[in-house]
């Protein structure tokens, strides 16, 4: 889709008010030709062209969009309705991008998700996750108001469809730990979201990634592309700064590089 088609079809998606929640994170993340420029930068260190690449937890696609513009194949998971008629809108006729409507978890079937209307971005799988957020400083007015049950598949079914992805890109609001449980392979590079409100899950993801036979790590803050940590260090020692983190830095992503990569 060219860039003035998606520009229409964007326009489309901000007008429509059954999808009102996802007006913010759609100014957000796309238009901003500077954040695209740099997400290329930073993702192009993992992805090039002709790679397959999943994006677990695709919410609105900038994601999608900037591994396109890398020339990977993208698999791209989402569970909510709402983000799902997004995606399909921007990219249902891309032949490169597979996109599948589930969520990821620990094994196949269905799993209970508890939508948050006003800020979608946040919705989960993880009754913990809201747990640590009730109450927690900057997560105040936080409202996950319905439920939904979801299709539910996991990293090595998607691994047997599709084949062994390049990169993996897991952003799901708390479940991350059980992604990882339904991976029993290393692959190239994969990330993982953590927040500061749930340091044992992280400690956990890098435990189980270790496991499965990574032994490099690093991370990044927020929206930032660039690693807080420059050079790839052991699970522990990672784990270590992650506990020694600010509550105020809120969230990152933490990245995984296999053995043979190294």
């Amino acid at each position: 889709m060219s860039a003035p088609d998606r520009g229409a079809v964007l326009a489309r998606l901000k007008a429509d008010p059954e999808l009102s929640g996802l007006r913010r994170s759609l100014d957000f993340y796309y238009g901003d030709t500077r954040r695209e420029a740099s997400m290329d930068a930073f993702y192009g260190r993992f992805v090039r062209p002709g790679d397959l690449v999943f994006d677990v937890g695709a919410h609105v696609g900038d994601h999608i969009a900037c591994f396109r513009r890398l020339g990977a194949r993208v698999v791209a998971l989402e569970p909510q309705p709402a983000c799902m008629r997004v995606l399909e809108a921007l990219y249902g006729d891309e032949q490169e991008v597979s996109l599948v409507h589930a969520a990821c978890g620990a094994e196949p079937g269905t799993l209970e998700l508890h939508v948050n209307s006003d800020n979608p971005t946040v919705s989960t799988a993880s009754p913990h996750f809201i747990e640590a957020a009730t109450g927690a400083d900057g997560w105040q007015g936080q409202r996950w108001d319905g439920r939904i049950e979801v299709a539910s598949t996991t990293m090595d079914l998607l691994i047997e469809r599709y084949g062994v992805p390049a990169f993996a890109k897991v952003d799901v609001e708390g479940f991350e730990d059980r992604v990882l449980a339904g991976l029993s392979r290393s692959i190239p590079v994969l990330s993982f979201e953590f927040t500061t409100i749930e340091r044992d899950l992280a400690a956990r993801c890098l435990h189980r990634a270790a496991e499965l036979g990574f032994d490099g790590f690093t991370l990044s803050l927020g929206d930032e592309r660039r690693f807080l940590v420059p050079d790839w260090v052991p699970a522990g020692e990672l784990a270590e700064r992650l506990r020694a983190l600010p509550h105020e830095a809120n969230s990152g992503d933490v990245y995984c590089r296999a053995r043979e990569e190294r």
